[in-house]
């Protein structure tokens, strides 16, 4: 994944900084993605893994149901310097050819809803949440850290977010860095989805920061029974939790997790 290594100087005010030297610092990048040759949105995301963002993204949006509904991913060539690597084209099949995004035109890499047009859009539409599996409470509790353990570009920039996929008795399945949350969320899934392995029945999804709606919403659509974050919830991301049947942990330490909804997957 990029990095950019830059030189921190002396700060402005005359002061000494804590260190003087190179640094890497975690890329952000505009990625826009078009239907068919027609721009649709931008994605503010760190560079990698663009395909399984893309995917990820689409399903959680409900543009898409399955990997099959793209006929075609592909890179646009002649592009100009600034936009290279930066543009992804989507081909859907016949019947999805007139989607189009319900976030509008922009997408930062920390949005939450942005885009969204009513309240009603941000309905939750998803199958129910298979029952099971019952996690451990230590194994919960174990979670963040074999996340952490597992984030190489974290450990050279301290500058992103991460999302692991694990299974029920917390072995890692997949994992993927971002600037933003929830483009690490969607770059999981779409792994996943491309993997053929959606609905996630059986998995745990961790997040490294606190839990929004729309985190919550994307681990519902995914068919993801369980979602762990080290922060907090928001009461919005509680109540779509209630409402969906998935079990939501936050607040989650090697000796300590809150359950705000679905304690029936939490075992002793």
């Amino acid at each position: 994944m990029p990095v950019h290594r830059l030189v921190v100087g002396p700060s402005r005010t005359g002061g000494a900084p804590d260190r003087e030297g190179p640094d890497d610092v975690a890329v952000e990048a505009p990625l826009e993605l078009r239907f068919a040759g027609t721009p649709a949105t931008v994605l503010l995301r760190t560079p990698g893994d663009d395909d399984d963002l893309v995917h990820g993204f689409l399903l959680a949006e409900g543009i898409v149901r399955g990997a099959a509904d793209l006929v075609h991913v592909t890179r646009p060539a002649g592009l100009p310097p600034a936009e290279a690597g930066n543009v992804v084209d989507v081909t859907l099949v016949p019947a999805l050819a007139d989607a189009h995004l319900d976030r509008g035109l922009y997408s930062s890499s920390s949005c939450g809803a942005c885009g969204k047009r009513s309240i009603a859009s941000l309905e939750v539409r998803a199958a129910p949440l298979a029952p099971g599996p019952r996690v451990p409470r230590a194994v919960l509790a174990s979670l963040p850290d074999r996340l952490r353990a597992a984030q190489p570009t974290f450990a050279r920039t301290g500058g992103l977010h991460a999302c692991g996929l694990f299974t029920a008795d917390g072995a890692l399945v997949a994992l993927r860095e971002d600037v933003g949350r929830h483009n690490a969320v969607d770059k999981v899934v779409g792994w996943a989805l491309r993997a053929g392995r959606v609905p996630l029945a059986g998995h745990v999804l961790v997040v490294s920061g606190r839990v929004s709606f729309e985190l919550a919403q994307k681990a519902v659509v995914a068919g993801a029974p369980v979602l762990v974050a080290v922060g907090a919830p928001s009461s919005l991301a509680i109540d779509v939790a209630r409402a969906h049947g998935l079990t939501l942990v936050g607040f989650t330490r090697p000796t300590s997790c809150n359950v705000y909804a679905g304690p029936e997957r939490v075992g002793d």
